[in-house]
């Protein structure tokens, strides 16, 4: 039986896009690239391909990520699908965009040479191509939603770390500060963070003790928006 196209006449090109957010301890960060290739040649760009016919979107992404990493199991959130017609002037081109967040100090540096590669501060980020700087627009709004309700600092912070450091995560994520005590207190009420007996004396002699998360009680967050407000407590804004 002879097999047809639903429509022989169309020609449309679909890509991956990823949004990869960085944590340094200090601030949240974006990865962009110099494009490499024309049109717009040398202009600040997210990461993206054009998929192949026999890969997955989501093996796209991950793909792309690992390349450029080195590392496997990296947080990954589909975001939405860009589908203007004349989005790329190159051709008709549908992206579906990822977000992805990534510690920096695992990060393979060597890596942001050979890609032309920069991390930029949320208040530094240039002109970027197409509609890439909606993309990020889009990406941080749905990162600070998720963060109400998913404790995100598990993907973006070492194994062991200070209340403070939390607090500058959260921080860093909503472009506000916290009340300490406050932000200390409810984080603890949510029974997902264990107190090492070892100390982080980098900023006192006392020191502050370091905490972990506690996997199993992760379990109870969710994946979807609306189930859990503990953390939405803490965030108030």
């Amino acid at each position: 039986m002879t097999i047809h196209k639903y429509r022989p006449e169309q020609s449309i090109a679909i890509a991956v896009d990823c949004i990869i957010f960085g944590f340094d301890s200090k601030d949240l960060k974006l990865l962009l690239f110099r494009r490499k290739t024309d049109p717009l040649k040398g202009s600040w760009s997210l990461i993206g391909e054009l998929i192949d016919n026999d890969v997955s979107l989501d093996q796209s992404a991950k793909d792309i990520l690992y390349r450029l990493s080195g590392l496997k199991n990296v947080f990954l959130k589909q975001l939405r699908t860009y589908g203007l017609v004349d989005r790329d002037p190159l051709e008709r081109v549908v992206s579906v965009a990822y977000y992805s967040l990534i510690r920096i100090d695992e990060f393979n540096l060597q890596s942001l040479e050979n890609h032309d590669a920069k991390w930029f501060d949320f208040d530094q980020i240039p002109e970027l191509i197409l509609d890439h700087g909606q993309m990020v627009d889009d990406a941080i709004r749905s990162l600070r939603s998720s963060a109400r309700y998913n404790p995100l600092g598990f993907e973006l912070l070492p194994e062991y770390f200070t209340i403070q450091q939390l607090q500058t995560l959260y921080e860093s994520i909503y472009r506000t500060a916290f009340d300490p005590g406050n932000f200390r207190k409810k984080m603890l009420s949510l029974h997902i963070l264990e107190r090492t007996g070892k100390k982080d004396k980098s900023a006192s002699k006392k020191g502050a003790y370091l905490y972990r998360f506690k996997k199993e009680n992760l379990k109870q967050f969710p994946t979807q928006t609306g189930d859990f407000e503990s953390i939405k407590e803490v965030i108030k804004f």
